[in-house]
């Protein structure tokens, strides 16, 4: 203890990671066992976003819960990043996430869906042409996800290798609250199309074509529970 505050000690550290693999393998024991029974009951943790959850999933959680009525789903909505993180660590069984360039042996990936891009402005932006170029872009201020996000980095690398500066005022990871800053003037973004009504006009940027993948994602190295397997199924066949 120190102050009011407490650290593990030189051996706690020691231990930690093994006692961390130790009860992760418990756990993953206990799974299989559960899972020759055949029964598709249990808690099934899952993790996705709050763009995702809104506009993919009400579908297919509707179907699951009408299905499988005896599981219990535990979902947690937080960032793609934060999501893999619960992955590798064994803190969640699934994640529907946007798919970055990660490349984990541990980590097995499937996609689902294809996600088109749009920069997009308010009806009222200085901008008035539907077409323009990063170059003007560049002039006005940008609404975008955090620095850690798949999306914020794809449109650096597009200014990077424009030599043009971006001028980021805002972020946030809640793709709605950036598409009500961009509807009422605060500056540009980049939203999913399927997000765009008449609150926003999409900019054609000449030569630039912006998607990303979202999938399911699961850990390779732990058995997967009945509920779990249940719920890929779904998720595959509605995709």
């Amino acid at each position: 203890r120190i102050g009011k505050q407490i650290q593990l000690t030189e051996a706690g550290i020691t231990l930690l990671p093994k006692a961390t693999n130790i009860l992760t393998e418990l756990d993953d024991t206990k799974r299989l066992i559960q899972n020759l029974s055949g029964k598709i009951g249990g808690t099934l943790d899952i993790a996705t976003s709050h763009h995702i959850g809104l506009h993919h999933l009400p579908n297919i959680l509707r179907d699951f819960v009408t299905q499988y009525p005896e599981v219990k789903l535990d979902i947690q909505f937080m960032g793609s990043e934060d999501a893999y993180d619960a992955i590798h660590s064994s803190e969640r069984e699934l994640a529907i996430i946007t798919l970055g360039d990660e490349n984990k042996a541990t980590i097995t990936t499937n996609t689902l869906w294809s996600d088109p891009l749009s920069f997009v402005v308010g009806i009222n932006h200085p901008i008035k042409h539907k077409k323009t170029q990063l170059a003007e872009l560049s002039e006005h201020p940008a609404i975008l996800p955090g620095v850690e996000t798949f999306t914020r980095q794809i449109v650096e690398e597009l200014f990077q290798k424009k030599n043009l500066a971006l001028d980021v005022t805002m972020s946030t990871n809640y793709l709605e609250t950036i598409k009500m800053m961009a509807a009422v003037g605060l500056g540009w973004s980049v939203l999913p199309r399927s997000m765009l009504d008449q609150q926003t006009r999409t900019l054609d940027i000449k030569g630039v074509d912006l998607t990303r993948n979202l999938g399911v994602i699961y850990h390779s190295d732990r058995t997967l529970s009945n509920a779990a397997k249940a719920f890929l199924s779904l998720l595959k066949n509605k995709s």
